[in-house]
């Protein structure tokens, strides 16, 4: 085999190295993008995250539903207080979740959520939400879980949703992959607008 050759085949091996090593890279980056292309844009019903309201609140009202599931893994009850709520836009709601743990151990859930239609994703905030931290719930205990949200008003200027009357908010709650019981000091911590929790 002659010199040019060698060379060659080198390059192409680089090359090929390179693109192996382009594509693992890409494989971890997808996740993180693809959430935050969700965050960004509200695709697939994802939800904003806001410090507060936006100030402005219109006399138009949109009905919002609440929905709760749990996966088999996790050995909780889980409902919404509320079913349903109307809302002006703009306006601040607070609702809240009922969840209680009913195996014989600690046990640590975290909620995954979206709203339906999907079109409403980009204009549904959350100021304040369980599913912002991991829950732990110990043998027994039940808790109320706030969530705080407004939809933005923002919502009339797009004739994509100018028939939205009603938004479904929907959570499910999965066995934590830490899986470890925090204390109660941390417990309380991660809930600090916990509206009352019963043993």
């Amino acid at each position: 085999m002659d010199e040019r050759t060698r060379r060659r085949n080198r390059s192409v091996l680089i090359g090929l190295m390179a693109l192996a090593f382009g594509m693992v890279g890409l494989a971890y980056a997808s996740v993180p993008l693809y959430q935050l292309f969700c965050r960004v844009t509200g695709y697939g019903g994802t939800t904003q995250r806001a410090e507060a309201a936006p100030g402005t609140v219109l006399e138009r009202t949109v009905k919002v539903r609440f929905n709760a599931d749990v996966n088999a893994g996790l050995p909780w009850s889980f409902r919404p207080n509320q079913r349903e709520v109307k809302v002006k836009l703009g306006e601040t709601a607070i609702v809240s979740y009922r969840a209680e743990n009913r195996g014989k151990e600690p046990v640590t859930g975290t909620a995954v959520f979206n709203v339906t239609p999907e079109k409403t994703g980009a204009y549904f905030n959350k100021i304040e939400c369980f599913c912002f931290t991991e829950q732990v719930l110990n043998p027994g205990e039940a808790v109320d879980m706030p969530v705080a949200f407004f939809v933005d008003p923002a919502i009339v200027s797009d004739r994509d949703a100018e028939d939205v009357k009603t938004i479904t908010l929907s959570y499910t709650f999965f066995r934590a992959k830490s899986g470890a019981a925090s204390s109660t000091k941390e417990r309380t911590a991660a809930r600090p607008g916990e509206t009352g929790a019963t043993n």
